[in-house]
């Protein structure tokens, strides 16, 4: 057994039980995983991504043809992503066409036809969760963006050096920043400055006012770079800003350099 998957938790989601799917969980706790699988009723999806690494989708043999399901895989599809979790889908290759062409969001998803290789299901397991096996001594980062693609690129640039949740929502933020256990503190919040219903200025302010909050560093993620963009975003005195057209090398330099201060 390879202990350093015990970090990692794996989703497996199923329209109905499967034998098959018995002998996949079976074979991922085997090699270290921790496994939880939800069948049928996806209501409680959500609250699966806050404790799930990377989730699986089985795929029944007669989706392409079920509207209903089809649906579904689109809402499941939308929830995982908006967490910032990977996705893999298993199903019959006649299929994959069909899905794409249904539900367009899942040609950003990893695809397995079935019969999947156990084998190489789980080397993409470990590719996909590679640099991230001991989350423990790394520091933490929230990601708050309404966002989800843009909200999975920072993360995917900087999961190797920190351990990184993401939130699509400014509320969102404050309920799992209030939610989260000592010992699992966020230790950066990149807030992004314009955001639907409650936006960053505002979040801000509410972090400021909370006890548990008030002394995680704040650095604002802009899309503006104009002076005057940039003025208003540092009349708010966070602990910094970045351009959403920052690099990658040049992010991971300021978040060092901040987290270090």
């Amino acid at each position: 057994m390879n202990t350093l998957n015990l970090q990692k938790s794996i989703g497996i989601l199923l329209y109905q039980t499967s034998v098959i799917v018995k002998g996949i969980e079976k074979n991922l706790m085997d090699a270290g995983y921790r496994v939880a699988t939800m069948t049928g009723d996806f209501h409680s999806l959500e609250d699966l991504t806050k404790t799930i690494d990377e989730f699986i989708v089985y795929l029944p043999g007669d989706i392409s043809g079920d509207k209903s399901k089809l649906d579904t895989l689109g809402k499941i599809t939308e929830t995982v992503r908006e967490s910032g979790k990977g996705l893999i889908m298993i199903g019959e290759k006649n299929d994959h066409a069909d899905i794409l062409r249904a539900v367009p969001e899942v040609r950003d998803c990893l695809w397995l036809d079935r019969p999947v290789d156990i084998n190489t299901l789980k080397e993409i397991l470990a590719k996909e969760l590679e640099g991230n096996t001991d989350p423990g001594e790394k520091k933490r980062i929230l990601i708050v963006d309404d966002d989800p693609s843009y909200a999975r690129m920072v993360k995917e640039w900087i999961k190797d050096s920190y351990k990184v949740d993401i939130v699509t929502a400014g509320m969102q933020a404050i309920t799992f920043l209030l939610k989260v256990p000592e010992d699992e503190k966020v230790n950066l919040i990149l807030l992004d400055y314009e955001m639907p219903v409650v936006d960053g200025p505002q979040v801000f302010q509410m972090l400021r006012q909370e006890s548990a909050t008030v002394d995680i560093p704040v650095i604002f993620l802009t899309g503006v770079g104009t002076r005057e963009g940039v003025s208003r975003v540092l009349e708010l005195k966070p602990d910094g800003y970045l351009l959403k057209s920052t690099s990658r090398e040049d992010i991971l330099a300021y978040l060092k350099k901040t987290l270090e201060k």
